[in-house]
């Protein structure tokens, strides 16, 4: 059984787990996987992407922001501020740190852009220097998505994260009752306004890998919450 797995263990050191995947296929007499269709890479790519709508400022202060340079197949020089950005922040899906998102329209053209951070080694209420991060920018409406895929290509040189009372939640809410219940809940939790500068020194690939773009730099503010589990 050991002399079987020989070969397949020298095709995994020289082309890693795909080979060995479809060497196994075929000694099975069985065909390869193909593989993921766009569709599928994309929807992979956007787990644990916040859903965040254009709603209002991000902290009721209007002292979030979002400014970036992107070259490339898209060429833009972002400046957000105020009620004209969105913004979402709180843990990673896997506890490794923070992930922060921030929508809003950029020009020229008004296109709705969406810029999602996931940070690395980042602690509720703690600053940081030299973070890993990924990076997925998203255009809305265009089907077009780039993503680092990884996060040693970009990183957040330093971070800080100074605590919000409940005051500085945004209320979007109408009615008087569940003007009340948002208040009720973020009485209930540890908000943070996050401020990081940083840079990639490496591109984003879009789905198709025939486009990508270079985030140069990137500086931003916004909320991140955490509550108990």
């Amino acid at each position: 059984m050991c002399d079987m797995w020989k070969p397949y263990r020298k095709m995994a050191l020289a082309g890693g787990l795909a080979a060995v995947a479809a060497a196994v296929a075929a000694t099975a007499g069985l065909a390869a996987p193909a593989p993921a269709p766009p569709e599928a890479r994309q929807h992979s790519l956007l787990a644990g992407v916040p859903r965040v709508a254009l709603s209002g400022a991000c902290l009721r202060s209007g002292t979030a922001y979002l400014r970036a340079h992107i070259r490339g197949a898209v060429r833009l020089d972002i400046d957000l501020k105020g009620h004209g950005l969105s913004c979402e922040g709180g843990p990673r899906l896997d506890g490794g740190g923070i992930r922060m998102g921030f929508e809003g329209r950029v020009e020229p053209g008004g296109r709705k852009l969406r810029m999602v951070f996931g940070i690395g080694g980042v602690q509720e209420g703690r600053a940081g220097r030299e973070l890993p991060a990924n990076l997925t920018v998203i255009f809305e409406g265009e089907h077009l998505l780039f993503s680092t895929q990884g996060d040693r290509n970009c990183t957040v040189d330093r971070l800080t994260q100074e605590p919000l009372s409940a005051s500085h939640a945004p209320i979007r809410s109408p009615s008087a009752a569940a003007t009340i219940r948002a208040r009720s809940i973020a009485a209930k939790t540890r908000a943070y306004r996050v401020v990081a500068h940083g840079f990639c020194i490496a591109p984003a690939n879009d789905v198709s890998g025939r486009r990508r773009i270079l985030v140069t730099t990137f500086d931003f503010a916004g909320r991140a919450d955490f509550n108990d589990p």
